[in-house]
């Protein structure tokens, strides 16, 4: 699995017109209630702007966890690694986005695909934890 991996540099903060209210998936509404708000993406979706960068899926042994290859992840490096999380980690000199699992059998990397089986690092392997997948960004 290989990684495209963006620095985020913040030029000011863009504004987008926002519906606040949500979006109903039935029928339409009107929508001229929203012309006033507007919403700063990297506002919300970036917390620690010297900590976060941004990667590429290649591969889709995440799929089941909503990352399809192509998309964009959001990563924060200033998060502290946990059981249960999702991480982009660099095992061995290769990168890959996996949930990380913590036992006391171990640590291991799990893909969220069943063709894909679970990574337990050994003792003799470097694992390096370079950040928290914070979101997910998809093209539809």
């Amino acid at each position: 699995m290989s990684f495209t991996f963006y620095r985020y540099k913040s030029n000011g903060f863009v504004k987008f017109p926002f519906i606040e209210e949500g979006i109903k998936a039935g029928f339409p509404s009107p929508a001229a209630d929203f012309e006033g708000k507007r919403i700063s993406l990297d506002k919300e979706l970036i917390k620690n702007e010297t900590a976060t960068f941004f990667a590429k899926v290649d591969g889709d042994s995440m799929q089941d966890a909503g990352m399809a290859n192509g998309d964009l992840l959001v990563v924060d490096r200033s998060l502290e690694p946990q059981d249960g999380k999702v991480a982009v980690c660099m095992l061995d000199g290769e990168f890959t986005v996996k949930r990380l699992k913590v036992t006391k059998k171990g640590v291991f990397l799990v893909p969220e695909n069943k063709q894909f089986s679970e990574i337990k690092v050994e003792e003799d392997q470097e694992l390096v934890i370079w950040g928290i997948v914070t979101y997910v960004i998809k093209k539809i």
